[in-house]
């Protein structure tokens, strides 16, 4: 594909003035863009689908929802903030200008192509978007000299391949257990999630409220993080139910002391803070709920969506929403519209979990609901974040 061969970093250069068109200043701008329209206009979308209230099919099916919520929306989300905090750790431009023009075309493409019956198109652009990215990310730390942050291009790559993995699957070009496409993309996701929590949420909660002592312990770190990546080897390797469930075990107790360290329970006053808090809060609940999947207790797409839903979609808009801020030059306050869009993707974790778990035969009116929330929360951002990640910041510094 000729987009491998474009130069992946370029100079910032001036800083364009407040109000300008600046959408492709730096990596987090057209990512959260996209993402949010992805997640806002996708998932009702499926929703209909799958309770048939659309009648003509339209979509490829539960793998494509799954698929467009990971490698989509979600990947998304995690490339702009990498593009932006790899400037940020290497002192090095990431992808801007043309080059992001690109890889978001890149993106865009990947979006449509799964949608048609261009098989090969379609994995090609998939599994290109995050190799891509990880070149450019990697240019910039290795220049920067920043190896400590060199894993998250490792992960890119895995996530590329886990990609490779399920289209391949899925075009009946290879058969291997269902276990190593979605539910190891899964995974590594989560690990991602957990990295960059336990760097932002201590920092961004001790900021954000005065006299608060967000703590991070070692041990309790160590323990967090290595026992996503052993349960990761365990889905890889088809663990038996036994050390499956002890390393289950050993994980939600970790990150639940994980999560209770940070204090959660004095973030009250600061919504920017409560929602990060919030969204951590799910990860237990996710282990939780596999743990009880293990022993039929409960069904596992439970699991899936306190991860997915819960996790993953709380803490990106938790996120995007104060790092556009910072990175736009606003006050790192959060409004009205803030706090319904949290409000709303919370109710939809809620809802889509909690709603099946009390009444399975609910399920399609849960799904019907959490749809609609979530698609207000996204629809919120993009009405309210949309003009101000097109223009330049409001400070007039680059970025």
């Amino acid at each position: 594909m000729a987009t491998v061969f474009i130069p992946l970093t370029e100079p910032i250069g001036r800083a364009p003035r407040p109000g300008q068109f600046a959408l492709w200043a730096l990596g987090f701008r057209p990512f959260y863009l996209l993402a949010a329209a992805l997640a806002a206009l996708s998932v009702p979308l499926w929703a209909l689908q799958f309770t048939g209230w659309l009648g003509t099919p339209v979509l490829r099916g539960p793998a494509w929802h799954a698929h467009e919520m990971l490698f989509g929306f979600t990947l998304a989300v995690v490339v702009g903030f990498l593009f932006t905090a790899g400037r940020n750790w290497s002192g090095q431009a990431t992808p801007t200008g043309r080059s992001l023009m690109a890889l978001a075309a890149l993106w865009l493409a990947g979006r449509v192509l799964v949608l048609t019956p261009w098989a090969w198109a379609a994995l090609l652009a998939n599994v290109a978007f995050p190799l891509l990215a990880a070149w450019g990310l990697w240019r910039a730390l290795h220049a920067g000299g920043n190896r400590r942050n060199y894993f998250f291009v490792g992960l890119l790559v895995a996530l590329a391949l886990a990609a490779a993995v399920l289209h391949l699957t899925q075009m009946g070009l290879i058969m291997l257990p269902a276990r190593f496409g979605l539910p190891i993309a899964l995974d590594l996701m989560m690990f991602i999630v957990a990295v960059m929590a336990g760097r932002v949420v201590p920092m961004f909660t001790n900021n954000g409220i005065p006299g608060l002592q967000a703590m991070r312990h070692p041990q309790v770190e160590r323990l967090a993080l290595g026992s996503v990546l052993v349960l990761l080897g365990c889905d890889l390797l088809g663990a038996p139910t036994l050390p499956l469930t002890l390393v289950l075990m050993a994980a939600l107790g970790a990150h639940t002391a994980r999560w209770w360290l940070w204090q959660p329970w004095r973030t009250a006053s600061n919504p920017l803070v409560w929602v990060l808090h919030l969204a951590y809060a799910w990860l237990p609940v996710h282990l939780a709920l596999r743990l009880a999947a293990e022993f039929g207790a409960a069904p596992p797409g439970l699991a899936t969506h306190a991860l997915t839903v819960g996790l993953i979609g709380c803490m990106t808009l938790g996120m995007m929403t104060r790092t556009a801020l910072g990175h736009t030059g606003r006050p790192l306050r959060a409004g009205p519209v803030e706090v319904a869009a949290y409000v709303s993707v919370a109710a939809a974790a809620l809802v889509r979990v909690g709603l099946p778990l009390w009444w399975p035969a609910l399920l399609p009116q849960a799904a019907l609901v959490s749809a609609a929330l979530w698609s207000l929360a996204y629809g919120l951002y993009l009405w309210r974040y949309g003009p101000w990640l097109c223009r330049a910041r409001a400070d007039g510094q680059p970025g």
